[in-house]
């Protein structure tokens, strides 16, 4: 059996695609379809690394989980991680392929358009339903010829087409009218038109979308509300859900370094849904002021953005907050970025081959061209400041990194028990002699609740933030989510759509 295809295309990016997939495919999970996610091209930092030690795209994550099923690499098979210089990593099946500009990218689609279909093909014969999402604008006329994942894909899937218009920015009607301009004959494939991230009263909006369908003859199947407090990610976006509530006096203010090439910054969702916690990104030395905790992200170009960090003198105001007691947390990059070194003496990463850490951990970091990628079960070595209490805690979480970090006189932070199912014993990161400052390599650290519980309470030991109900789970946040998006569209008709379509 073939499976149907549906793509959900939008006129721009952040417009809500990868908001709107996830829902469906919960949706269409709880309607009792058998329902995957697809996209064929994912140009993210947020990543995430599969039970078989394969990188993907998080949003398709996110997707998979919303449908129930397991994250596999045909969701995603070719994934680009921008980096400086103009440059993206090109991820091949959850492998890293090669690093080009986007000039050369190109002249490799035809070998990456195979992949991309056989992948396809693969998910088509095991689901019911493949709910494809596209990237950016399908009008991009500069790039029709070379483009694999919006109108090329949903020709390759005979698929029909909806289109997403994002309210909140202002002129959605322009946007979709435009891209139906611009699209000629390809805007037969669009089936219906969603208004996504309405505030107000929707018949205020009644005279626009009379005005949509009779200029286009294309349907508007529905205007999805803009939501507050579910945290679901989309693509390399920063969650700006609401703040809860805060006071100086019990509150944890926790500022996170936003690197121009942050990756995975979905590490620190969980820190943000925590009662009393003020999570915010700074960039600039004025914005630090005096917070709790400060925390180094990981980054795609650690040594441009470490570099960065130096010439904008915010380095140098993170070491006088540590040397005067705040607590400093790096996670991958950011905890190669706390060493005495970096080091690419084969220009892996930069055309620098060495750069000089801020020197808070005694460790030097190496690169490699070979990246490390691992689903792993861990256990905390550390016992002193932020680890007081913890010791012994098992916890999960994953690598993704080009580095190999050695130290001198530090401690490792964790021990990792399991990689890829396989037991093992094997040190992992690295603690400052009164255990306030560390660093590690693991993703999804804040996921784990008694750590994440635990360190909040040693950060401020008289704030009852341990004492406060557990935080919605993943499920919940997509049942939400599914039951706003069920009541703001007609998915009656989009079953129509999907289920009488060529695909």
């Amino acid at each position: 059996m073939t499976a149907k295809t549906l793509m959900i295309q939008g006129t721009g990016s952040s417009v809500g695609k990868s908001i709107i997939v996830a829902a469906l495919c919960r949706i269409m999970h709880q309607d009792g379809f058998n329902v995957v996610p697809f996209k064929s091209q994912n140009m993210a930092l947020n990543s995430f690394v599969t039970r078989d030690g394969l990188e993907m795209g998080r949003a398709q994550v996110v997707q998979a989980e919303a449908a129930g099923i397991e994250p596999a690499v045909d969701m995603n098979p070719v994934l680009l991680k921008p980096e400086a210089d103009a440059k993206s990593q090109v991820v091949v099946m959850g492998k890293p392929r090669m690093t080009v500009s986007a000039r050369d990218y190109y002249k490799h689609t035809p070998d990456l358009f195979s992949i991309i279909e056989q992948s396809l093909a693969r998910l088509r014969s095991r689901y019911d339903i493949v709910i494809i999402e596209g990237a950016g604008s399908p009008a991009e006329i500069n790039l029709r010829r070379f483009e694999m994942v919006n109108m090329s894909i949903a020709r390759l899937a005979q698929s029909p087409v909806l289109l997403v218009g994002d309210i909140d920015k202002g002129g959605v009607f322009a946007s979709l009218i435009g891209t139906v301009v611009l699209l000629e004959e390809e805007a037969e494939r669009i089936k219906g038109f969603i208004i996504n991230k309405f505030r107000g009263d929707i018949s205020i909006l009644q005279p626009g979308l009379d005005y949509l369908e009779e200029h286009t003859g294309i349907p508007v199947l529905g205007v999805v509300p803009y939501y507050h407090n579910i945290m679901i990610n989309e693509e390399d976006s920063i969650y700006q859900g609401e703040a809860g509530e805060w006071n100086r006096e019990c509150g944890i203010d926790i500022a996170v370094v936003y690197l121009r090439r942050i990756s995975n910054s979905t590490d620190f969702e969980p820190l943000q849904q925590e009662a009393g916690v003020r999570l915010r990104y700074i960039s600039a030395p004025w914005q630090l002021g005096n917070p709790d905790l400060i925390i180094i992200p990981g980054s795609k170009s650690t040594i441009a953005d470490l570099a960065h960090l130096k010439e904008t003198r915010l380095a140098e105001v993170i070491l006088n907050k540590a040397r005067a007691g705040t607590p400093v947390i790096g996670i991958c990059g950011g905890f190669q970025m706390l060493g005495k070194r970096i080091e690419d003496p084969h220009r892996v990463e930069s055309e620098r081959t060495a750069i000089e850490g801020l020197g808070l951990l005694d460790i030097v970091t190496t690169f490699e061209s070979e990246k490390t990628t691992h689903q792993v079960r861990a256990r905390i070595a550390a016992s002193e400041g932020l680890f007081r209490g913890l010791t012994g805690e098992h916890l999960t979480g994953y690598e993704i990194h080009m580095g190999q970090t050695l130290g001198g006189d530090a401690p490792p932070a964790f021990e990792i028990t399991q990689r890829l199912g396989e037991d093992g014993n094997h040190p992992d990161g690295a603690v400052g002699h009164d255990g306030m400052v560390f660093g590690t390599y693991l993703h999804g650290l804040f996921d784990n609740e008694r750590f994440r519980r635990g360190l909040l309470h040693n950060i401020k030991p008289d704030c009852p933030l341990e004492t406060q109900s557990e935080l919605p789970s993943r499920e919940e946040q997509y049942d939400k989510l599914a039951m706003i998006v069920r009541e703001s569209l007609d998915i009656g008709r989009i079953y129509k759509i999907t289920l009488t379509s060529f695909g």
